[in-house]
């Protein structure tokens, strides 16, 4: 393992993201308060309890589930897509680097981004709820393994898109809805029976389900059993990343 290549290429990432540092951290916090405003305020004024927790802090895990996916995705997009796009991928390929080591590289930088933000909602969220986590060094590790799988994703869809224009459509038209559809503001026991099932096929409701199970210990699916499907879609994951570099699927185009 070439720990200087990695280290080259996560170092060049994170010191691209300290540029907009200030736009980085500012427009999530902003967006985080307004959502609190709306969904928190206005809506929990009525609903009051979802499964015995007070609906502010029930969407505190979504919120961030929110904000970190995208986040991740958008980051890891950007980051491979614009060596493709100014053409200096063909160094990186070139180079005696493998293919592990480049998305260790880049998908760690995202990943990073993404808790950073991570952690600073959740510290936002504590302004506008009383929030206990009952693991929190579970929290942590959800939230790392999210930040990983979904960076992996954004790899992907960074290698797959020909323009800027379909590398923001992806996130816009796919990712946020499956987060929303993902039992981000709600628990998916309160759908019909038909759709629970449907939603069983959105892979982000296991990330979410998890993940609010750190804070309040109620879990929407079993928890082995979602466990099972986020290693089963980040092998998916790295399984098309490997299949990408090896055929040079639009590295070499």
């Amino acid at each position: 393992m070439n720990a200087r290549a990695i280290w080259a290429i996560y170092k060049h990432e994170m010191v691209r993201a300290i540029r907009t540092i200030g736009q980085s951290l500012i427009s999530p916090v902003i967006t985080t308060s307004l959502y609190f405003v709306v969904f928190g305020t206005a809506i929990g004024s009525r609903i009051q309890l979802v499964e015995g927790v007070d609906y502010a802090a029930f969407i505190v895990p979504g919120l961030i589930m929110l904000t970190i996916l995208t986040q991740a995705v958008t980051n890891a997009a950007f980051g491979i897509f614009f060596p493709k796009f100014i053409g200096s991928i063909y160094e990186l390929l070139s180079a005696p680097v493998s293919f592990l080591e480049i998305v260790i590289g880049f998908v760690g930088a995202a990943a990073t981004k993404a808790l950073v933000i991570g952690l600073v909602i959740l510290g936002t969220s504590t302004l506008f709820v009383d929030l206990h986590i009952a693991h929190p060094v579970l929290m942590f590790v959800i939230l790392i393994i999210t930040c990983v799988v979904f960076a992996l994703l954004g790899f992907i869809i960074g290698i797959w898109a020909k323009n800027f224009e379909q590398l923001q459509l992806v996130p816009l038209l796919i990712i946020t809805p499956l987060v929303f559809l993902g039992g981000s503001f709600y628990s998916i026991s309160m759908l019909p029976p038909i759709w629970q099932k449907v939603t069983l096929f959105n892979p982000v409701v296991y990330l979410i389900s998890t993940f609010r199970w750190s804070f309040f210990g109620e879990a929407d699916v079993n928890l082995a059993f979602s466990a099972v499907m986020i290693a089963l879609f980040t092998a998916a994951c790295l399984g098309v990343i490997w299949w990408m570099f090896r055929t040079g699927f639009r590295l070499r185009d």
